[in-house]
């Protein structure tokens, strides 16, 4: 246990000390403050007819986000559908089905890369580095892009733009995840992971059998699934793959580069609206969050399952479903950090997790993953809630709500509380359409509880826009790859176009001076009010589902009753 505790103290204090400089570097890349670098962009802004210094309306700059996008998803279909047509495809694999190039074309668009498939029995080499890691960075940079235009509408000052959305997306791929790509990816071909184009290795059994050994450009996708909180595993089993992650320096390496973009942004956002004490402020809001939720899980990791007897229960704790070279500290701080962040990456099976060890992943997708959360969309989605807070707190001491300096109307609350409805509607609503109509109970492969936690965890994976799979649910049928489908739509724009929309209209307004009744956004009462706010908001909405599912698994598991 004291390894354990010492591995997660190393986590937290690396990833803060790495991203606060990435923050600083983030905020000058968008100020477009590139420096000698410059001549990286000038060609690419002039063949597509860019300029940088014209600003967009925020229409504009959604409209901009949702037509390219668009037009990924139309690339990625045809793709995936003609890939036996299409060079690089050593295995010979055949096209995928409608209803699955479908899903999947929307989950690699969305930054959600939730994955009905296995990928080196699915995808051709390149459908994998054509395809799915194109879509890894620019579906990345689309989510950097908002936060950037976001963080400008609140640090606006009667302006009618947020900013030029190709400018953004351009610099976040260039200067900020193009390079530490190539880092971690060459760091990872050292630790053993495989980047060829050569065919399938062939090897025999110890039985004498004949075994297929799938290998490929793994290294280069994996860094940008990690780096942009993405999650599509190039090899079935993902993180838990010795060609994904062989040792303990890439488990590290991969862990901490799955939040390190999203915590920055914490500090990008203070520079950006010239005020660091805020982004401070969101910073310590997120840690606090993230942190309980660490604990939860590795307590419930740790102790053993009350069905075993007491002569053959793991000291380990839950071992069931993990690596041992990682153990219950390394699967749970994974756990945690995947689903803090929009990042469906796994390196242990969330369906063996206990019952509230697997509760917490799942509540943090539920919460909105605004734990730290997806590249640029976890702050977006927290100032969301930011402004909720605002508007509480106004309430409370009798004054109109102000963030920055703005007055926070009637607008920008409808809006807000618009966004709440997205992660409701997404698990709960179509989750028990499934459940009503009886077109998706045939997928759900496990009985009780346990089986509707699978459905729930499913719908909340891709709402969220997290990707991540508790298994024991057959998804690639007809009904959920469609319905999965639209859930990850709604969970990336319900959230992505309210917030643009909110940065518009606050990009607009004055900037009221601070007087003696203004309620301060930095202070510890301030972060106080707004962890209550998302724990209430995300937390409560889902209590009575929960009930149902994971916590009645675990009563049951008390009381010696097993499905």
């Amino acid at each position: 246990m004291a390894h354990d505790i010492l591995q997660f103290a190393l986590y937290a204090a690396a990833l803060t000390l790495l991203a606060i400089p990435l923050g600083a570097y983030m905020a000058r890349v968008f100020a477009g403050e590139t420096g000698f670098l410059g001549w990286l962009e000038r060609p690419i802004f002039a063949l597509a007819g860019i300029r940088p210094q014209e600003g967009q309306h925020w229409s504009a700059y959604a409209l901009s986000l949702l037509a390219f996008n668009a037009a990924g998803f139309v690339l990625l279909f045809l793709i995936l559908v003609f890939q036996d047509h299409l060079p690089f495809n050593p295995l010979g694999l055949p096209g995928l089905s409608g209803h699955l190039a479908f899903n999947t074309a929307i989950s690699f668009i969305t930054n959600t890369n939730w994955q009905s498939y296995g990928g080196e029995t699915t995808m051709s080499d390149f459908s994998q580095m054509a395809g799915l890691t194109t879509q890894n960075f620019v579906s990345a940079a689309t989510g950097m892009a908002v936060a950037a235009g976001v963080a400008r509408g609140l640090a606006g000052r009667q302006q009618k733009t947020i900013g030029n959305f190709w400018a953004d997306m351009i610099r976040a791929t260039l200067y900020i995840l193009i390079p530490l790509s190539i880092v971690l990816a060459l760091v990872l071909v050292w630790q053993g992971v495989p980047q060829t184009l050569l065919h399938p290795l062939h090897a025999a059994t110890l039985e004498g059998g004949q075994q297929t050994i799938a290998i490929g450009p793994a290294a280069s996708q994996i860094a940008i699934k990690q780096l942009g909180t993405n999650g599509g595993g190039f090899f079935n089993v993902n993180s838990a793959h010795p060609f994904e992650n062989p040792t303990a320096i890439s488990n590290a390496l991969e862990v901490l580069a799955i939040l390190v973009i999203s915590v920055a942004f914490c500090f990008t956002f203070g520079r950006m609206v010239n005020d660091r004490r805020q982004g401070v402020a969101l910073f310590a809001a997120m840690g606090v969050l993230f942190l309980v939720g660490l604990a939860g899980t590795y307590v419930s990791e740790r102790l053993p399952n009350p069905l075993y007897p007491a002569a053959v229960a793991q000291d380990a704790g839950n071992m069931e479903g993990k690596e041992v070279r990682f153990g219950v500290g390394g699967s749970a701080l994974w756990a945690e950090v995947t689903t803090a962040a929009s990042n469906g990456s796994v390196n242990a099976m969330h369906d063996s997790f206990t019952p509230l060890g697997g509760l917490i992943p799942m509540l943090n997708m539920e919460l909105g993953e605004v734990v730290f959360g997806g590249v640029g969309v976890g702050l977006t989605g927290m100032l969301l809630l930011v402004i909720v807070t605002v508007f509480l707190a106004g309430l409370m001491v009798g004054r109109t709500p102000e963030y920055l300096g703005k007055k926070i109307e009637a607008r920008e609350v409808k809006l807000a509380a618009l966004s709440l409805m997205v992660m409701p509607l997404g698990v709960l609503a179509i989750a028990s359409l499934s459940i009503v109509t009886g077109a998706g109970q045939a997928a759900i492969l496990n009985p009780g509880p346990h089986g509707l936690t699978e459905l729930l965890y499913a719908y909340s994976s891709t709402t969220a826009n997290n990707g991540s799979a508790f298994a024991g649910l057959s998804a690639n049928v007809d009904w959920h790859d469609a319905w999965l489908g639209i859930a990850m739509l709604l969970g990336r724009y319900g959230y992505i176009i309210p917030i643009l929309a909110i940065a518009g209209s606050l990009a607009m307004k004055k900037t009221v001076p601070a007087s003696a009744g203004t309620f301060p956004t930095h202070g510890p009462v301030f972060v106080t009010l707004l962890i209550a706010t998302v724990l209430i908001v995300g937390a409560l909405t889902f209590l009575p589902v929960l009930a149902l599912g994971p916590i009645a698994e675990q009563v049951s598991i008390a009381a010696g009753q097993s499905f």
